[in-house]
């Protein structure tokens, strides 16, 4: 049990950033192992209701990796996987949507509302609050040629319509996003969730934008954390070959992120119970900051 004074110190320690983030939008990515570990789960429902209760306004976009693997599973249906994203055939996309749309989204709002906060789920089909168009993606053959990949259903968001989330915000509830979208002819895309709330970020201009992952941050070669990085170091860790698979996709959409108004992006390890609260109200933090 911590002592009554380091209680109250610790409060008093976190004034500044209350007031800091006071009326703020906080952008989160939540997925990976914060997700599906109970413990974990109601730590970051904790946190979110914390975050609202003290005047900070909190949108959720919500990944579901582990539970899209696990009913493909059950089906027999084969993944297959590009650069961090899922490729996604047509049986894929339907397993996606129930399980990002129905299943998970709705356990995030229950989460969230048992711990107290007002949610509602939401996914980017929702008076289109996502629309997207089909990724390209490339790889290098044999001969050292550049050819095409197809990924399927995978998309990449071309706008976002904040007139929804922001009506939720101003009636005191947390939006809860699945990372779907569609294009201009109502086709249904699977969009990678670091990239869906990465655009959201920026479309709201959010203060800050967290992406919770299953590893400590940013490593460099040897395995070592690196704290910050800036646009152009980010860059030069893509040349280099530093950055691989998942980190791709995370990186570029914090990148994007914060030459499009977001203040600071965060990759932190989700596996940390309270890894928000030490992201937002300490000065050290966990992870890796990303900054213009």
């Amino acid at each position: 049990m911590i002592p009554t004074q380091d209680q109250a110190r610790f409060l008093i320690e976190c004034l500044p950033y209350i007031k800091r983030f006071n009326n703020q939008i906080v952008v989160i990515k939540y997925g990976g192992h914060a997700m599906t570990d109970e413990s974990l789960k109601r730590a970051f429902a904790l946190n979110i209701a914390l975050l609202k209760y003290v005047g900070i306004k909190p949108v959720i976009v919500h990944g579901g990796g582990p539970q899209i693997k696990r009913m493909l599973g059950r089906l027999d249906i084969q993944s297959a996987f590009h650069e961090g994203l899922r490729i996604t055939d047509d049986a894929t996309m339907e397993i996606v949507e129930m399980i990002l749309g129905g299943m998970t989204n709705k356990d995030v709002v229950n989460l969230l509302t048992l711990s107290g906060a007002r949610a509602v789920g939401l996914s980017g089909k929702d008076s289109h609050l996502l629309t997207a168009k089909k990724q390209e993606a490339f790889t290098t053959n044999d001969k050292g040629e550049t050819v095409p990949v197809d990924l399927g259903w995978v998309g990449e968001v071309t706008h976002v319509d904040t007139t929804l989330i922001t009506t939720l915000i101003q009636n005191d509830f947390i939006p809860v996003i699945a990372p779907i979208a569609v294009d201009e002819q109502g086709n249904t895309y699977n969009i990678n969730a670091d990239s869906a709330a990465g655009a959201v970020a920026s479309a709201l201009k959010a203060k800050r934008f967290l992406l919770l992952t299953d590893v400590a941050g940013v490593l460099d070669k040897e395995k070592n954390l690196i704290p910050s990085i800036s646009v152009n170091e980010a860059d030069a860790l893509f040349s280099d070959g530093t950055l691989t698979g998942g980190m791709i996709p995370k990186i570029k959409c914090c990148t994007d992120a914060v030459q499009n108004g977001v203040r600071k992006a965060m990759i932190t390890d989700g596996r940390v119970e309270n890894c928000i609260l030490l992201e937002l109200f300490t000065d050290k933090g966990l992870g890796t900051e990303i900054t213009a």
